[in-house]
C-alpha cells in the first residue's frame, strides 16, 4: 500500500511540472503581444499632437520609427548643419530620419546680428554637410566656415537687388524664403546636397522634398487665390523692414517698410514715423505691421495716429519664439499666418 501511495505521489508531481511548464509557454507571447501594443500606443499622442500643416517630414518619421525600428538603429545618420531657422524646416522636411539636423544660428534670435563661437565654427566644420540661405544673409562670417560639403539655397533663384543697405554685406536681397516659389527651389537645392552626401538614400531624399514641395505649391495657391484685385480692396501695405520685396514682387503688392533697411537695425527716426503715418491715412490703411523678434513700439507709434488702426504681426520668418517652438509652429504655419494678416491689412474680402 505504500508503494502504490509513493508511485502515486510521484505521478502527481510529474503531471504539476508538466502543466506548469504548459501555463508559462501559454503566457509568455501574451506579454510580449502587451508590451509591443503598450510601446505603440505610447507613440500615438505624439502622432496626433502634431499640428504642422501635413508636414510630410513629420508623417513619414512617425511612420519609420514604429516600422522600421530595427534598421533605423542600424542606419548611421549624416549630420547636417542649416544657417538659420527657415533653411533648417527645409533641412528637415527633405533629410527627414535620415539625418541628424541642428541649426547654427539659435532659433529665437535675430539672425541679423549674429557672429558664431568658435564651437559653433567647430561644429559646423564637423558636420557632412552645411546649409544655409546665401545672397549675403550670412556675411560676412560664413566664409570662416570649412565644411566637408556646402550648399547654397539661393542658386538658380532670380534675385532682387540691395537698395545700399550696409548692413548686407552683397549687392542683392537676402529675402528669399519669404516667397513660396522661390523657397521650392531652396528646397530642390538641399535635395542635391544630400544626394551628393549620403547617395544611398537618394530616392528617400527625393520622396521627400516633392511631399514638401506640394505643400510649398499648396501655400503659393493660397497666396494667389487670397491676394488678388478682385478679393483685396488694397495691395500696399506697411511692414517694418524691407523683408517682403520677393513676396510683394510675386503677388502683384506694394510694399513701404517704415525702416527702408534689408535688416531691422537702426533707429527709426520721428520723421519718418510722421512720414509713415500720413502715407497710411492717404492710402487708407488700418493695420501697420511689426515683426516677432523686434520691439513693436515704432509700428504703434503710427497706427496710434491712424483713427481705427491697428498693428498687427507679419513675420520675417527669421526665427521664432519660445511659446512657437513649444507648440511645434513650423515655417509652413507662419507662412499661412502671414497670409491672414496681409488679408486684413489688404481689406481683403473672407
Amino acid at each position: 500500500m505504500k508503494q502504490i501511495m509513493k508511485v502515486s505521489v510521484a505521478l502527481l508531481t510529474v503531471v504539476l511540472l508538466f502543466a506548469i511548464t504548459i501555463s508559462s509557454i501559454t503566457l509568455m507571447p501574451s506579454k510580449t503581444v502587451a508590451e509591443n501594443s503598450s510601446s505603440i500606443n505610447k507613440l500615438s499622442p505624439n502622432q496626433s499632437n502634431n499640428n504642422n500643416y501635413n508636414n510630410p517630414h513629420i508623417i513619414s518619421k512617425n511612420i519609420t520609427n514604429i516600422s522600421n525600428i530595427g534598421s533605423q538603429s542600424v542606419q548611421s545618420k549624416i549630420s547636417v548643419v542649416a544657417s538659420f531657422y527657415p533653411i533648417y524646416e527645409f533641412v528637415k522636411a527633405v533629410g527627414g530620419d535620415r539625418i541628424d539636423a541642428s541649426v547654427l544660428i539659435p532659433i529665437g534670435a535675430e539672425p541679423h546680428d549674429f557672429n558664431p563661437t568658435i564651437q559653433q565654427i567647430q561644429k559646423a566644420n564637423s558636420a557632412d554637410l552645411l546649409v544655409y540661405n546665401g545672397v549675403s544673409m550670412e556675411e560676412p562670417w560664413i566664409h570662416d566656415l570649412t565644411p566637408h560639403n556646402i550648399v547654397d539655397t539661393s542658386k538658380g533663384v532670380n534675385l532682387l537687388t540691395n537698395p545700399n543697405d550696409p548692413d548686407i554685406k552683397g549687392p542683392n536681397d537676402p529675402h528669399i524664403w519669404l516667397d513660396p516659389v522661390l523657397a521650392i527651389q531652396q528646397v530642390k537645392n538641399i535635395q542635391n546636397g544630400l544626394d551628393k552626401v549620403d547617395p544611398k538614400n537618394s530616392a528617400y531624399y527625393n520622396q521627400n522634398a516633392q511631399n514638401f514641395i506640394k505643400q510649398l505649391n499648396k501655400l503659393d495657391t493660397a497666396f494667389r487665390g487670397n491676394l488678388t484685385s478682385s478679393k483685396c480692396a488694397k495691395k500696399d501695405f506697411i511692414p517694418f523692414h524691407l523683408a517682403f520685396a520677393y513676396l510683394a514682387k510675386q503677388y502683384g503688392l506694394t510694399i513701404h517698410p517704415i525702416h527702408k533697411g534689408l535688416t531691422p537695425n537702426g533707429e527709426v527716426l520721428p520723421q519718418k514715423l510722421v512720414e509713415v503715418v500720413n502715407l497710411a491715412k492717404n492710402l487708407g490703411l488700418k493695420v501697420i505691421y511689426s515683426e516677432d523678434l523686434i520691439d513693436p513700439r515704432s509700428s504703434q507709434a503710427i497706427a496710434d495716429q491712424i483713427p481705427g488702426a491697428k498693428v498687427m504681426v507679419l513675420s520675417p520668418i527669421e526665427g521664432i519664439n519660445a511659446t512657437e517652438q513649444k507648440a511645434g509652429i513650423g515655417y509652413l504655419d507662419k507662412m499661412y499666418q502671414d497670409l491672414d494678416a496681409l488679408k486684413e491689412g489688404l481689406q481683403c474680402k473672407r
